[in-house]
């Protein structure tokens, strides 16, 4: 059996939805503010003769063509532009930090969302880049200086329990939770992605991103914004990992503009209800916007 069968009762078009995981997925690279804009990184891509796309949802988001290798073009190596997955993009949108702000990236390696944090927040303010995998926070130092960004403090500590006395104990204003997940929604990048799936592999890793989360609510501030994402399809790692919160902590789900093409969050899965407010996660397929799959929660911190 196909593991995601098992989706096919969420999805609006189970067969477009499966054929969409069989093909490869499309580079994508993001423009890095910090350093360039949209306009400059065209105009080096036409003089390079570079063949890309704009993604029509971001203006700093580029298609590159199957032939092309975003790693081997000048405008990657001096930083110009990060390869990042189009749909890794939502999450600093939707915790849209401010220049100045205390921000927390809790696993943050390899640095495809810090570096976007930084860009989003004009590389001012605090933003600590978390990992507790020491190779992957190698990549994650290395991308942030071929970057540019500067207000980046990196942080080897389990997410879990996550210590703000390095910081003075302040709470941080908002924190982004991309948390360590079945991978479902990677396919088309990983083909082996599924290769290991279980139903128990999923219910042991949801005990980590709970805890995650719980600690990422406790250390952001009243009024703060906490993200919750993942790249899988499954509800357990998703909405259920949310109600858990919801039910834990005094938070609210928020709504969030988000231009790609998507479907709302579940609020019943094999017989377990969840909040009507539910709805306002954003459930993302790969034949909506032939992109990968993603789950991304938008949450206020209320007390």
């Amino acid at each position: 059996m196909d593991p995601l069968d098992r989706y096919d009762s969420l999805v609006d078009d189970a067969e477009a939805f499966h054929e969409a995981c069989e093909r490869p997925l499309p580079s994508v690279v993001r423009v890095n503010d910090i350093k360039a804009t949209p306009d400059r990184v065209r105009r080096a891509f036409d003089e390079t003769g570079v063949d890309y796309e704009r993604v029509e949802w971001h203006d700093g988001l580029f298609r590159m063509a199957d032939d092309v290798s975003p790693g081997n073009t000048w405008p990657y190596v001096h930083g110009w532009v990060h390869g990042q997955e189009e749909v890794s993009a939502i999450p600093p949108l939707a915790l849209e930090p401010n220049p100045g702000d205390r921000v927390l990236d809790c696993c943050a390696a390899p640095g495809s969302k810090t570096t976007q944090l930084a860009s989003l927040m004009e590389d001012r303010g605090t933003l600590v880049g978390n990992d507790n995998n020491l190779g992957r926070l190698s990549a994650l130092r290395s991308n942030a200086e071929r970057c540019g960004v500067t207000n980046v403090v990196v942080t080897r500590q389990d997410a879990r329990n996550f210590s703000l006395k390095p910081f003075g104990g302040k709470p941080f204003d908002g924190v982004l939770v991309d948390v360590p997940c079945s991978c479902e929604g990677t396919i088309r990048k990983n083909p082996d992605a599924l290769e290991n799936w279980s139903l128990g592999h999923i219910e042991s890793i949801v005990d980590v991103q709970t805890a995650i989360l719980d600690r990422s609510i406790e250390i952001t501030r009243k009024g703060g914004t906490v993200v919750y994402s993942t790249c899988t399809f499954a509800p357990e790692e998703n909405e259920a990992v949310v109600q858990d919160a919801l039910d834990s902590h005094d938070i609210r789900l928020v709504d969030y503009d988000l231009g790609l093409e998507h479907d709302p969050g579940i609020t019943e899965w094999n017989g377990q209800q969840f909040d009507e407010t539910m709805t306002r996660a954003k459930r993302v397929y790969p034949h909506q916007n032939d992109t990968g799959g993603f789950f991304c929660a938008k949450l206020e911190v209320t007390a």
